[in-house]
Order: structure tokens, then C-alpha cells, then sequence
């Protein structure tokens, strides 16, 4: 059986990536990375990429006269790959239009936080986890959802959750709820791989409840 070829578009280091291909490596994701996306020709993503002989390659819409011309290039190329699913771990800018109309509930992001609480424009990185703890939260944790035209509002497909210290910083409650999203991220791709999610609406339903 062919596996679930997945895109991976990020902008940074590329931790969620990292964990996504040990998930597979380790036989706990049927899928297979075949193309990594980043905006930025210095990402660390693009150097880990390299070094472990994954196809990677930067497209940046500074690169193009106009943004038609940037979605249209990123389309071809992902067409190119053949690619099932794109997965967001840190890309840092809005997906636009044309990529949502072309993959229809098969754009993922995670959100370091339990949405529709502390999302939204500006809501990333440590932003969120100052906001949780200046609000006296006692919970938080991570929203896999899926991409739709506004920040943070798609569907939601998995969420886990976790305490919020007393003593908690935003660097350390940045460090736990990214292992959190490490250990919870390729689990809502294998329901992908798995062709168990159902999308009504705003609700997602699994077919067969495998967690």
C-alpha cells in the first residue's frame, strides 16, 4: 500500500517536522514527508532537511512579481509531489486562498493553546503562553485543527490538554506544551492516512475512534 505523502511547510527550526518524521521512522505514522515548504532560505527546517535527504525547497512570495504568481508555483509544486496533505509546524504566513480551494480540509495547523481560547492575529510562540498565564488560565494545551480562510478558526480534529503552573513562565509553559504538541501532532495525521476523518461543517467525526 502507498503511504500518505504529506507536505510540510515551515518557516523555522522545524521541531514538529522533526517529530512528524521520527513518528515515522519509529512506525507510528504510516505516512511519508515527501516535500518540505519554507518561506525563509535560512531556515533551520531546510538545513535539517538536507542533511537527512528529504526534498525540501524555499518559496517565498517576495520571490514573485505578485501573489498569483507565487500560488500558482507553490501549487505546481506540490502537484509535482503529489501531495495529500499539507501540515503547518510553524510556518509563518497566512495560507492563502487558492491552496485552501485546492486542498479542502486537508490543510493542518497546531495551536499552542485549547481554541477558541487565545487564538487569533499576533497569538504565536511565547505570545500565547504570557497570555494564558497573565489571565490566571489553569489549563492549556494544543488544538490540531484544520486551515480555513481566518487565523485559527478551522475545524478542530484533536485536542489534548495540560495544567498551568503555579510557578510556570512563558518559557516553561513553552517547553511543555511543545512536547505536548510533538506527542499529539502525528496522531491527527495518521487519522488522515487512515481516511478517518469526517468534516461537517465545524465538527470533525472519526469514523472509527482509533486512539
Amino acid at each position: 500500500m502507498s503511504s500518505f505523502r504529506i507536505a510540510v511547510f515551515a518557516s523555522g527550526q522545524g521541531s514538529n517536522c522533526r517529530a512528524i518524521h521520527d513518528a515515522i521512522v519509529n512506525g507510528k505514522l504510516n505516512a511519508e514527508i515527501a516535500l518540505i515548504v519554507s518561506n525563509n532560505p535560512d531556515a533551520g527546517v531546510l538545513a535539517w532537511a538536507f542533511e537527512n535527504g528529504l526534498t525540501h525547497i524555499c518559496i517565498a512570495s517576495e520571490q514573485f512579481e505578485d501573489k498569483k504568481q507565487f500560488h500558482e508555483t507553490l501549487l505546481k509544486t506540490l502537484a509535482l509531489h503529489r501531495i495529500q496533505m499539507i501540515v503547518l509546524a510553524g510556518y509563518m504566513k497566512k495560507i492563502g486562498l487558492p491552496l485552501i480551494e485546492a486542498y479542502p480540509n486537508k490543510i493542518l495547523n497546531i495551536h499552542p493553546a485549547l481554541l477558541p481560547a487565545f487564538g487569533g492575529k499576533g497569538m504565536y510562540g511565547e505570545h500565547v503562553h504570557k497570555a494564558i498565564i497573565d489571565y490566571g488560565a489553569k489549563i492549556t494545551g494544543v488544538t490540531v485543527h484544520l486551515v480555513d480562510p481566518e487565523y485559527d478558526h478551522g475545524a478542530i480534529v484533536m485536542q489534548k490538554v495540560l495544567e498551568v503552573s503555579d510557578n510556570d513562565t512563558p518559557q516553561t509553559l513553552a517547553e511543555r506544551v511543545l512536547a505536548l504538541e510533538h506527542q499529539t501532532y502525528y496522531q491527527a495525521v495518521q487519522l488522515f492516512a487512515e481516511n478517518k476523518v469526517i468534516v461537517q461543517d465545524r465538527k470533525v467525526f472519526l469514523s472509527k475512534n482509533i486512539l
